[in-house]
């Protein structure tokens, strides 16, 4: 991850997901800039979670190499969208058992807004989205912010009004700041995923 610029998410299509609608476990595939599969992702929730609580149910995300070793471990406990007393926290660990930052949701009404913090709870930036959470839909984009200055960005393209309404399978994307520790891009690749289960896994 030390020399990747920018990395794009592809979710695995379970036919049977888009038959029957029952969410099965999420598998994802992570390239880079070139195309190359750099690492997959694989969701740790039982069949309960994934169905009956949606995108506020809790999650673990297991996260290998090419080599099938565990390089980063996310975990996020069951919240609130909209509770300002119960926001979305999301951990990052890399190597697992080892923390090395969280993503914390900001209460706002009118936009999506977000902390991204280190080990020692320092903020290193800011995730901003525009338009309303309930009504985000097509292609998003977030933005990645060092103060006020615009550093990254993740982003979310629409598929198509059939495959969008067949399937959760969205193309995701991740533009890191320039010359960004690779702790942080570890903590950032938590944020798209926390994106991801909060606006658009419904």
């Amino acid at each position: 991850m030390h020399d990747m610029t920018q990395v794009f998410l592809k979710q695995e299509v379970e036919i049977f997901d888009a038959i029957f609608g029952c969410n099965t476990k999420n598998k994802y595939k992570v390239k880079n800039s070139q195309g190359k599969i750099v690492y997959v992702l694989k969701e740790e929730t039982n069949c309960c979670t994934r169905n009956c609580c949606g995108s506020l149910g809790a999650f673990d995300l297991s996260i290998v190499d090419s080599e099938e070793r565990e390089v980063i471990q996310l975990s996020r406990p069951p919240t609130c969208n909209t509770c300002p007393c119960w926001l979305q926290v999301l951990e990052v660990q890399s190597p697992p058992g080892t923390r090395v930052g969280s993503v914390v949701q900001e209460w706002n009404m009118c936009h999506p807004q977000f902390r991204v913090m280190d080990a020692t709870g320092e903020i290193k930036f800011r995730i901003k989205g525009s338009g309303c959470p309930l009504f985000m839909c097509g292609s998003v984009e977030f933005q990645i912010l060092d103060g006020s200055n615009v550093v990254g960005k993740v982003s979310k393209k629409w598929s198509g009004l059939l495959r969008e309404g067949f399937t959760e399978a969205d193309n995701f994307g991740l533009s890191f700041p320039p010359e960004v520790d690779v702790r942080m891009k570890a903590v950032l690749l938590g944020a798209l995923f926390l994106l991801h289960r909060m606006y658009f896994d419904e």
